[in-house]
This record gives structure tokens, C-alpha cells and sequence, in this order.
């Protein structure tokens, strides 16, 4: 459905820039019959020609361009911008699941272990990749000043009070 409204939205914006442009070239060029020929050195060879039809023709290209371009750039960005506003809240409500199943995650571990969480454990529970696991506890061991422990082998082990 997505796709779809895009396409919408996009051919919208296209075509009512279609009818803006036709309009301003209508009124470019029924201005530039207006200018006066330069008649140079033979004066009495240049007679004013002024084609009434054609430019009641540019008048009313210029006018429909307007009236149907307006309306079809303003529906075409609203629907873009109603896209665009429905992504960004989708991308929130997102997040909020991402972290919420992680502080899930987390706090099931510190009780299962007794306070005690190691990256891997928290990396392989959570699904989440080595580093984000160790940004995310480490945020935690900050925000609930948490102890730390080294193995002989380099893993770091979190204590939690509980």
C-alpha cells in the first residue's frame, strides 16, 4: 500500500509541476509578443502584427496550468508529507520495541543470574552484536553503579545489586 501511495504522491507532484511549467512558459511567451520589433533601417517595412487568438490561447494555457497545477502540487506534497510523517513515527514506535524487549531482556538476566550478567550471555540473549551489547551495559552499569570484574581471559563480568 506503501508503494503505491509513493507512486501517488510522486506522480501528483510531477504533474502539477508539468501544468505550473506550461502555465509560466504561456505567460513568457505571450509577454514576448508584447516587446516591440526593433525596426532597424527600414521603418516603413515593420508593421505591428499583434495575433489576438494566439495570445487569448496562451492567456487561457496560462490560466488552466494554474488551476489544475496548484491543486495537484499542494495534494501531491500533502500525501508526501503524510508519508513522510507516518515513516518517522513507525521508526519511533520501533525503537521503543527494540528497547523495551532489551530492558526485558535485562532485567530477566540480572534476576536469573543474580546480578551477574557477561556480555556474551547478554549478546547471545538479546541477539544483539558483541559492541551494542557492551554499549548497553555499559550505559546500565553507569546508570545503576554497577561493579565490574575481569577474567583471567578478558571478558567483564557485571555485578548488579540487587
Amino acid at each position: 500500500m506503501k508503494t503505491a501511495e509513493k507512486l501517488a504522491a510522486g506522480w501528483l507532484i510531477t504533474l502539477g509541476f508539468t501544468f505550473l511549467i506550461s502555465s509560466v512558459s504561456a505567460v513568457v511567451e505571450r509577454n514576448s509578443m508584447f516587446k516591440p520589433i526593433s525596426p532597424g533601417e527600414n521603418e516603413e517595412l515593420v508593421r505591428e502584427y499583434f495575433n489576438r487568438e494566439r495570445a487569448s490561447l496562451l492567456n487561457a494555457t496560462a490560466t488552466q496550468g494554474l488551476i489544475f497545477g496548484l491543486p495537484t502540487v499542494i495534494l501531491g506534497s500533502w500525501l508526501a508529507w503524510g508519508l513522510y510523517q507516518q515513516s518517522k513515527n513507525e521508526k519511533k514506535i520501533l525503537q521503543q520495541q527494540v528497547s523495551d524487549r532489551l530492558q526485558s531482556t535485562f532485567y530477566q538476566m540480572i534476576q536469573q543470574n543474580d546480578g551477574r550478567i557477561t556480555v556474551l550471555g547478554f549478546a547471545m540473549q538479546s541477539q544483539l552484536p558483541a559492541t551494542t551489547a557492551r554499549k548497553f551495559l555499559d550505559e546500565k552499569a553507569q546508570e545503576f553503579n554497577a561493579n565490574f570484574k575481569v577474567s583471567e581471559e578478558g571478558s567483564v563480568s557485571y555485578y548488579f545489586d540487587l
